[in-house]
């Protein structure tokens, strides 16, 4: 959404340390990003894969560089923690560790007009004022056996989150502001925020099977208040 919308302030703010610490890095020394990853394209096999997964690097540009070649060469580029907080997900069969489209140059560019944050969204809402916008994107897993929300990498978004969620963007509405949210496609969704509108339904390609003959379409809810 950032780098479509390409604003001239923002504020990107995640729970997670490792990805606004990727976005950091690649903000100020995004040429260095790219040497590192160069090296690991070089490296890159099963054997490195699973060190690189174990090993915690020191340099906040080779964290960076690390994030980017396990998200690149893991399992259908799936990103998910154990409870200790370990990335723990198995290689997969991609081999590019970079891409014809990179464009570090270009993202760091962007990323020059932004403010970085590891912070709840609670933090972050409750700065949006009369003509900001604010794009909410919580993270969920839904099990449609059980209606139910469950745990995410090493920790929980509970439905007490949803509940809190929708507080702060009831007030940052009621302050002016203009909220989008993409969320789950389940009705315990569409009854938490029925008295602010209807949402439309996106569709999107699934990635989590292991063979392309069994990934079909997932629905998401998409709010616009």
């Amino acid at each position: 959404m950032f780098f479509h919308v390409a604003p001239q302030e923002a504020i990107l703010a995640d729970m997670n340390s490792k990805l606004i610490l990727t976005y950091q890095a690649i903000k100020s020394d995004w040429q260095s990003v790219e040497l590192l990853l160069k090296l690991y394209q070089n490296k890159h096999s099963k054997d490195f894969y699973y060190q690189e997964r174990k090993r915690t690097p020191l340099e906040p540009l080779e964290q960076a560089a690390q994030f980017i070649y396990l998200n690149r060469t893991c399992f259908n580029g799936l990103y998910r923690e154990n409870l200790n907080g370990q990335f723990n997900v198995p290689i997969g069969t991609n081999q590019k560790v970079l891409r014809r489209d990179d464009d570090f140059a270009g993202v760091s560019r962007m990323l020059q007009s932004a403010e970085l944050r590891v912070s709840d969204f609670s933090d972050t809402i409750l700065e949006a004022r009369a003509g900001d916008l604010v794009f909410v994107d919580p993270p969920y897993t839904v099990m449609r056996d059980n209606g139910g929300f469950l745990k995410y990498n090493q920790k929980v978004f509970s439905w007490q989150d949803q509940e809190r969620l929708k507080i702060d963007i009831v007030a940052a509405l009621n302050r002016g502001s203009r909220v989008v949210m993409t969320n789950a496609d389940h009705d315990s969704i569409r009854e938490l925020y029925a008295e602010l509108g209807s949402p439309s339904i996106l569709y999107r390609n699934s990635l989590m099977a292991s063979s392309i003959s069994f990934r079909g379409q997932y629905s998401e809810l998409l709010y616009t208040f």
